[in-house]
């Protein structure tokens, strides 16, 4: 298979006439201690009928930096079987990846390393004579203010440039902190900010698209935005709730439609 460049976010890709099918995922927060997500995800990647694959987003629950990929040697670690599982699906579909609030750390280091092609938020797909905009989603979740200027900070090069320059277990313990700062903050807030649809449609405009597919919001829906514009929202994942979450967007010649990976 031939991969595109992953040393600059792609944000235009034209789907190859051998594209018949599409499916987008995001928000699966996949971490070593929730291995049956890891393990839907495998199987997934294994028989998607798709002829690639986009990841939008929060693939990860965290991701801390490339080099996490070297720490453990004979590719006994989380983050080691994940690139390795990315790499041998992309002997057979193409894969791309966007970043998340959650992962927005990774680089090329794991793109080369699992074969997959960096894109940028957001980013065009044109396919089945439509262009589809893709993002990640929190850059349009206006209300989320205080989430914003975090979000403004970590993407500047000079923080990541900081943080990815200390060692790695300081960089691990300050993503845990993190993590656990965001669970308490999920179980107090009355409600979370929704993508602005005033934004979205300003966006979809700017793109000459129609539909808008995003993650980030874990409120999977079709909208309509009004004037012919929509936006399509990805599912979370979590194999190990009570009712299982793990849904694809498929797209194809019949549309876009929403499969359940797993039965309920």
């Amino acid at each position: 298979m031939t991969h595109l460049s992953t040393v600059y976010p792609l944000a235009e890709l034209t789907a190859p006439p051998a594209w018949y099918t599409v499916d987008f995922i995001s928000d699966l927060h996949l971490n070593a201690g929730e291995p049956a997500t890891f393990a839907a995800w495998q199987h997934y990647l294994q028989t998607t009928p798709a002829d690639a694959v986009f990841m939008l987003g929060d693939l990860f629950e965290v991701w801390v930096g490339d080099d996490v990929l070297e720490a453990t040697p004979n590719g006994a670690s989380f983050e080691q079987r994940c690139a390795q599982t990315l790499h041998q699906a992309a002997d057979r579909l193409a894969l791309f990846f966007m970043h998340g609030n959650r992962d927005f750390l990774v680089g090329p280091g794991l793109m080369a390393r699992s074969c997959a092609t960096l894109l940028a938020d957001p980013a065009v797909l044109t396919f089945g004579g439509q262009r589809w905009l893709l993002s990640h989603g929190d850059a349009l979740c206006l209300d989320d203010t205080d989430y914003l200027k975090f979000r403004q900070q970590v993407r500047s090069p000079a923080w990541q440039a900081a943080f990815l320059s200390q060692p790695l277990a300081e960089r691990q313990a300050i993503a845990r902190h993190m993590r656990e700062q965001s669970q308490a903050r999920q179980q107090t807030a009355a409600d979370y900010a929704d993508v602005d649809s005033a934004a979205a449609r300003q966006w979809l405009q700017a793109a000459g698209a129609a539909t808008l597919i995003h993650g980030h919001t874990h409120k999977p829906a079709l909208h309509d935005l009004g004037g012919g514009l929509s936006r399509a929202v990805l599912s979370d994942w979590d194999a190990g709730a009570t009712t299982p979450r793990a849904d694809a967007l498929r797209l194809n010649a019949n549309g876009l439609q929403r499969i359940a990976l797993l039965a309920p």
